[in-house]
């Protein structure tokens, strides 16, 4: 157990708790069982990392809007997958492929949620599970839609999975803004060997983009034809998802 981060973030539900107000180092000091000056560094811990700041007028401390985006993203995950439950099974129905929720997490997407084909042959992922999201296609379609210069801290990242990988970063970029005027992405076969698919990105009330559905399969089946084909069933039910999230939007706008 890292005791540590323990003690940052019982200091953390100190500051935070359901009075609001500004707490002084003693206050805290007392109410988590730690001395001034364990209180006091690990507070400084907390302002650096921009979850907590220190209100001079009242002479104490409290947590800062980022526990707010963090508690919001978070909140906005476990209602996207409700909402897309239904509207996942619906394309899984209609393409008869495995049908992929993802999230960013840094140069990541992790499967929020899935729907399994029924085909005896199929792709082979698990909620919870990981993926490089510049070689699939749900996270081709996140990443398309992020701050300018996001990508550019992974440049050295980028790594061969298979041959059709990707790791051209200014390549990665050119995909991408692709991705943005056709409103889907694809992966061809750039994570597994011969599984591809094709994705799209849903959109929150704020017009951010906090999710991907896709389908995947393998490619003998999931042709670049059948992906052409099933890009619009897989854009509407990206869409869908959206305007049940709060979007208003044409389901393409990106801050690129």
């Amino acid at each position: 157990m890292d005791k540590t981060l323990l003690k940052g973030l019982v200091v953390l539900e100190a500051v935070t708790d359901l009075q609001n107000q500004p707490k002084t180092i003693e206050e805290l000091a007392t109410r988590v069982g730690l001395t001034r000056s364990n209180a006091h560094r690990t507070l400084q811990t907390l302002i650096h990392a921009g979850y907590v700041e220190k209100d001079e007028d009242a002479g104490g401390y409290r947590g800062t809007i980022r526990l707010f985006e963090l508690g919001a993203r978070q909140l906005a995950q476990l209602d996207v997958r409700r909402i897309a439950l239904p509207l996942m099974r619906a394309l899984a129905e209609r393409t008869e492929e495995t049908v992929h929720l993802s999230v960013l997490d840094g140069l990541d997407v992790v499967y929020v949620e899935k729907i399994d084909s029924a085909q005896p042959i199929r792709a082979y992922s698990m909620v919870g599970g990981r993926g490089p999201a510049y070689a699939v296609a749900t996270g081709k379609a996140l990443l398309a839609y992020q701050h300018d210069g996001y990508l550019d801290g992974y440049a050295k990242q980028l790594m061969k999975h298979t041959a059709a990988t990707v790791t051209s970063l200014s390549a990665l970029k050119d995909e991408l803004q692709k991705v943005v005027r056709v409103g889907y992405a694809v992966n061809n076969g750039e994570w597994r060997e011969g599984v591809g698919g094709v994705a799209a990105a849903v959109f929150n009330g704020l017009d951010q983009p906090i999710a991907a559905v896709g389908i995947s399969g393998p490619l003998e089946r999931l042709t670049t034809r059948k992906m052409k084909e099933f890009a619009p069933d897989v854009q509407a039910c990206a869409l869908k998802i959206s305007r049940a999230m709060g979007h208003r939007g044409a389901g393409k706008t990106s801050t690129r």
